[in-house]
């Protein structure tokens, strides 16, 4: 299912945002304008449903930190909204928490609340809609929370829910809520990939365990058993052609060895294939790229931060190849400050980019004028 709208509201340089995004989504702007702060909203959506919107947003400084610090109209909210192809729609609202004096012990003085960095959830929703008529499946005020079985039958939620993560986290009978059991299914299966480390003490430059990998993992760890999951049972010619694409006459060496899988890279001008240890920073993370891109197990969606990162101007044509082949099986969010990689990726995939700009603080859409229905 891929995502019709998306809307952001009062977060950080995005005190609302609003889009109808497409099959890809090429999303351009100069440094500073907000283009990351996009890439994360969306991650929060995956975050919310594994269980780690806390988290998430602690490793960002907090909800004080995390909230749009300009002018507002009510309280200091987070709010997000994601209609789904097929007609399903999740809204998710946080505040911040009340720092209230308590005490673990009743016996020992009042403390004030140590978690005032957490989110705190205020209201939640799914609903499913389609032309005629909308269905609440899932409404949530606080603590209070009801939700629509597989009978239809709409009663308070079985679940305790936790006061700074969403229900979908913590769903323990996804038989008796199938809609949001697939919601979350679908928003766990995203995936993300924001640079990867290429230092000496990286795992991409480690000699590395042979498994079956059928999609990247987001740190790009086990690259070499992915190219070889492609290799195996994916796109065996595709794989050849795109590694010869962005370096001519080329080939991908993938050698196991003792359970290991030893990557390398042999260019026609030398007698041996340079190993992972000697490859360049862009041309390692171009290689990730091509595994992330090229997986045999498509996600329905897929955003990449600054993907050019590292990459030498001539690769940015084969990276565009290969957003372009990817978006027959997934919806692509490329978010980049390479306008020249957006007008590529754009003339492949017959789409306009989006551009950001910043304007008193606030991270807009260039030329928009429209608004949500």
């Amino acid at each position: 299912m891929t995502i019709t709208d998306f809307q952001i509201e009062g977060y950080r340089s995005l005190k609302y945002l609003w889009l109808r995004p497409r099959r890809v989504n090429v999303v351009v702007g100069a440094n500073g304008c907000g283009k990351s702060n996009l890439y994360k909203a969306l991650k929060l959506l995956s975050s919310a449903a594994e269980g780690r919107l806390a988290r998430s947003i602690a490793e960002e400084g907090g909800m004080p930190s995390v909230l749009w610090a300009g002018s507002r109209k009510g309280p200091a909210q987070l709010r997000l909204m994601a209609k789904l192809e097929g007609g399903l729609k999740y809204e998710l609202a946080c505040g911040l928490p009340i720092p209230e004096d308590t005490s673990p012990d009743p016996d020992e003085p009042k403390q004030k609340n140590p978690f005032m960095f957490d989110p705190v959830v205020k209201e939640e929703t799914v609903s499913f809609q389609d032309r005629d008529s909308k269905t609440i499946l899932l409404s949530r005020k606080s603590l209070s929370i009801t939700a629509r079985d597989s009978k239809g039958k709409r009663s308070i939620y079985p679940s305790a829910a936790t006061e700074s993560e969403s229900v979908l986290s913590d769903l323990k009978e996804p038989h008796l809520f199938p809609e949001l059991s697939m919601l979350r299914q679908e928003f766990l299966r995203w995936r993300f990939y924001h640079r990867f480390r290429t230092d000496e003490e990286s795992q991409l430059r480690q000699i590395q365990i042979a498994t079956r990998t059928e999609c990247l993992p987001h740190d790009g760890s086990y690259l070499a058993s992915a190219l070889k999951t492609i290799e195996w049972v994916g796109d065996f010619y595709g794989l050849r052609d795109a590694v010869n694409n962005a370096f001519p006459g080329a080939r991908l060496e993938l050698k196991p060895r003792e359970g290991n899988l030893e990557l390398g890279l042999h260019m026609p001008e030398f007698s041996r294939a340079f190993n992972v240890r000697e490859l360049s920073d862009g041309t390692l993370h171009y290689l990730c790229m091509l595994a992330a891109l090229m997986s045999p197990r498509a996600p329905s969606m897929m955003a990449l931060n600054e993907p050019e990162v590292s990459m030498h101007p001539s690769l940015l044509r084969p990276l565009a190849d290969l957003v372009s082949a990817a978006s027959k099986t997934s919806q692509i969010w490329v978010i980049t400050h390479s306008f020249e990689l957006a007008k590529l990726i754009s003339e492949r995939c017959h789409v306009d980019p989006i551009e950001l700009e910043r304007v008193n603080g606030e991270t807009k859409v260039k030329g928009q004028k429209l608004s949500p229905d």
